[in-house]
């Protein structure tokens, strides 16, 4: 037992010293973003893009989307890569964090079932929990059922629409039972779900098991308009929403989430004891700075439109 101890603690400052070798590494950072934003033609950026960290998969003939998919895979790739440096139990974690990508493998089987294009699924290795074998589902039924006996649950909702937001409550559930040191994201995250979904989609919760949103509270279930629902949060979930007035500015909520996650991940990365905290943090880093990346090509794409600059100064 004591040589497993020493083993896992050894595994555990590995894990760690690559976790803070990648942000410093792997990151193009905020200078380069802001510069990359100030790039005359997406042509320009990408090639700009071409010689730092996210060099792999770009290429010069890209679009945008495929641009920022690139990205995305560099993050994950970077996430796998750092799995094989942790303990076995320390992957549960970072499971649980690339959830966003299996999310998006199931969201695309989703559109796919309903007549959308067949897209590549990530790639997510020892990450994944459901797939590869949700890819074989033939109907939204057996969807569920393969499911079902993972640890993504089957998804409460019966329209596709309500099944995307049962997969988020059960990602948000993984976090809070998975990762304690980030409570304070899920719970924000969860309040501009709920936001989102109710007033800006129009769609009503009732139809989803209240313990899934119980980190919200009870009031705002009963509130008719966006400024009494914010005041019927808890602080420890309102704080994206608190200088949003109206629904059609939640953009700006998921801004600020992002801000509070990136500074709160600094902290946690700085950690002086090896382990869990230290590589959450920098995961989330490396996450921030891969959606920083990917909105400065969304600047330069959309040059000249209203908010372009505005959205980008709001993330950057």
């Amino acid at each position: 037992m004591r040589e497993d101890g020493r083993a896992m603690k050894v595994a555990w400052v590995g894990g760690s010293v690559r976790a803070r070798l990648m942000v410093s590494e792997r990151c193009l950072g905020r200078t380069e973003a802001q510069a990359l934003a100030g790039c005359g033609s997406l042509v320009e950026a990408l090639g700009q893009l071409a010689r730092g960290p996210y060099a792999r998969g770009i290429r010069p003939e890209l679009g945008v989307e495929d641009a920022q998919r690139a990205i995305t895979e560099s993050l994950l790739l970077n996430v796998r890569i750092l799995a094989g440096w942790l303990p076995r139990f320390g992957i549960e974690p970072l499971r649980t964090l690339a959830a966003c990508y299996e999310l998006a493998n199931l969201e695309d089987r989703l559109a796919y079932l309903l007549g959308g294009p067949l897209r590549p699924p990530y790639e997510l290795g020892s990450l994944g929990v459901a797939w590869p074998a949700a890819a074989r589902a033939q109907t939204i039924e057996e969807l569920q059922q393969l499911l079902s006996p993972t640890r993504w649950g089957k998804p409460d909702g019966e329209t596709p629409d309500e099944l995307r937001v049962g997969l988020r409550l059960a990602w948000a559930k993984r976090v809070l039972e998975d990762i304690p040191e980030i409570r304070a994201w899920a719970a924000g995250a969860l309040a501009l779900l709920a936001a989102r979904e109710l007033f800006v989609s129009g769609r009503l919760l009732e139809r989803f098991p209240e313990g899934l949103w119980s980190t919200l509270g009870r009031e705002w279930r009963r509130a008719g308009t966006f400024a009494v629902f914010r005041a019927a949060l808890p602080a420890h979930a309102a704080w994206p929403l608190a200088d949003i007035e109206t629904p059609d500015a939640l953009w700006r909520g998921e801004a600020a989430w992002w801000t509070r996650v990136e500074r709160d991940a600094l902290l946690l990365m700085r950690s002086t004891t090896a382990g869990r905290s230290v590589v959450v943090g920098a995961v989330a880093l490396l996450a921030a700075d891969a959606r920083r990346t990917a909105a400065a090509l969304a600047s330069v794409w959309r040059r000249g439109l209203p908010g372009t600059a505005e959205a980008f100064d709001a993330i950057a």
